[in-house]
């Protein structure tokens, strides 16, 4: 696990990732891998509220759709441009978010929970219901793949890996510079303590919306890639059981880590696929499996890595406390009578 430690870690999941293409014959496989970038992406911003700042946010989903439904509905009904329709998608996203948070963050625990899960439901039932905007049960087809640029094309399979490879390193990046900061200890204050956090100054309503905004415009924009590469959208994508998958990633991979969200948002897709000859009884399997991974690895399984590793550091540093206290009491033998 060393090898996958810091920027010599980072830099080889990116090599294998720049070289997975080429390892595998079918493209089926690669988008796969492609729209488990773009899970990856949103449980990232999920990650960010829940995982950093405590808030277990049940309407990731919904705002997910709402991102690939801004791109499907400006690109299909007004001919809006993909990459001005993706800008605007992340947009709506961070304003209904802002909206959305005022009235829920002044909630806490499991009753901002259920109003979040709430919210979900209400943006698939207007997803569903509002025909006349979202074309409702029959979806919105037709949707421009991303436009290229600088001799770039994203029509194949390929080029749209690649593509969305990008924007997953990229908000990867941002993410850690976000929970690396100042401001990263902020979130990190108010998850562990709401009190004590404003009682060190922290203003808390506007930092929990500011960790809710920015969740969710990473839900839009992981939204308006899926709209690009999937180019169909039907209401389903706002159903809820699409945030609970993003829960789920969470947890296999590590909650409030980078690395857990973006590898259980691999492992996961990968494993069910795995599982697809068994057909109707797979997910008899994959149930016990995640129960079991859940059991043994309660922190996920970069969380449980990075907690394994704390632990045995402490107590490399007790044993070297005690060690050093023997030595520094035999060089001053009369210090208790000088004392």
């Amino acid at each position: 696990m060393k090898l996958l430690q810091g920027k010599a870690g980072w830099a080889l999941l990116i090599a294998l990732a720049l070289v997975f293409p080429y390892m595998v014959s079918n493209t089926y496989f690669l988008s796969v891998m492609t729209q488990a970038y773009i899970f990856a992406i949103a449980a990232l911003g999920l990650n960010l509220i829940t995982g950093y700042t405590g808030q277990f946010n049940l309407a990731h989903g919904g705002f997910m759709a709402i991102g690939a439904y801004a791109v499907g509905l400006l690109t299909t009904d007004y001919q809006w441009g993909f990459w001005t329709s993706f800008v605007a998608a992340g947009a709506i996203c961070g304003v209904i978010g802002y909206l959305v948070g005022v009235i829920s963050l002044r909630m806490t625990g499991h009753v901002f929970s259920i109003f979040t899960l709430c919210v979900g439901y209400i943006i698939y039932l207007l997803i569903e219901k509002w025909e006349d905007v979202t074309h409702g049960a029959v979806g919105v087809m037709g949707i421009p793949a991303p436009t290229g640029f600088g001799g770039l094309e994203f029509e194949s399979a390929k080029g749209q890996y690649y593509l969305v490879l990008v924007f997953l390193v990229i908000g990867a990046y941002i993410m850690h510079r976000i929970v690396h900061s100042l401001l990263g200890r902020s979130f990190v204050a108010v998850r562990n303590s709401e009190a004590l956090a404003e009682a060190l100054g922290i203003p808390l309503a506007r930092t929990k919306r500011l960790a809710f905004v920015l969740s969710v415009i990473y839900a839009g924009l992981a939204g308006g890639l899926y709209a690009g590469v999937v180019r169909f959208l039907g209401p389903d994508l706002a159903a809820t059981h699409h945030t609970f998958e993003l829960v789920m990633f969470m947890l296999v991979g590590g909650i409030g880590t980078i690395l857990g969200p973006i590898l259980g948002s691999i492992l996961v897709p990968w494993l069910t696929q795995s599982l697809q000859f068994l057909q109707d009884y797979r997910m008899v399997v994959f149930g016990p499996v995640l129960i079991l991974l859940l059991i043994f690895l309660p922190n996920g399984i970069v969380g449980t890595i990075l907690h394994r590793r704390a632990r045995r550091a402490a107590a490399e540093r007790e044993q070297a406390q005690a060690a050093a206290a023997p030595t520094v009491a035999s060089s001053n033998p009369n210090g208790a009578r000088h004392a």
